[in-house]
């Protein structure tokens, strides 16, 4: 696992073999099955995910207690429910996973104790917020901008995978529409 989690590393950084060695004695592994729920909204996050096989998702409840999906991370992927990460304050999201899932993961300390002392890990660190960010901005331009119809559809232009492994509630909530509208869009 921790071989595939070094290539994951090197696709973003140069990193060279001493500190990918650090690196991954800071992850520890983790098997849990589907449905397990890594963060529950209200705690602090406290750890970072490689996901190495599987797929978990971060997600809230609305006030009107409908199940709202924010991302959907599979394997080979990394995040967490990064506001309360970097913050460590009471989480608004909750993690859980999607299927059983094999993880590697990383302390909120070791996570930054590697940011202190690894320039490199700085680098990577800065380049996945980037990512998040430019995503976040993407999924907020995509839900006042396009239809559900289009949402769907972009789904199944960038990220296919996703129609096939998500349960329809799960993907309707992450493009933002009900479950009978996602049916009519996937009959089509």
């Amino acid at each position: 696992m921790h071989d595939n989690f070094k290539i994951f590393l090197k696709y973003f950084i140069d990193f060279n073999e001493e500190e990918l060695g650090k690196i991954a004695a800071c992850f520890k592994p983790r098997s849990v099955k589907k449905n397990d729920v890594l963060l529950a909204q209200g705690e602090v996050c406290n750890k970072f995910y490689y996901i190495s096989r599987g797929c978990i998702r971060t997600a809230f409840i609305t006030k009107e207690g409908h199940e709202k999906t924010r991302y959907v991370m599979c394997e080979p992927s990394i995040g967490t429910a990064l506001t309360s990460f970097i913050s460590q304050k009471p989480s608004f999201e909750f993690i859980d996973t999607l299927e059983d899932t094999e993880l590697l993961v990383i302390s909120y300390e070791d996570f930054y104790k590697l940011n202190a002392e690894m320039i490199n890990w700085k680098v990577f660190y800065q380049r996945i917020l980037e990512m998040a960010y430019s995503f976040q901005n993407k999924k907020i331009e995509g839900l006042v901008t396009l239809s559900a119809k289009q949402r769907y559809e972009l789904v199944l232009k960038e990220t296919p995978f996703l129609v096939q492994r998500l349960s329809n509630k799960i993907l309707a909530s992450y493009i933002d529409v009900s479950q009978e509208t996602l049916s009519r869009l996937k009959s089509r």
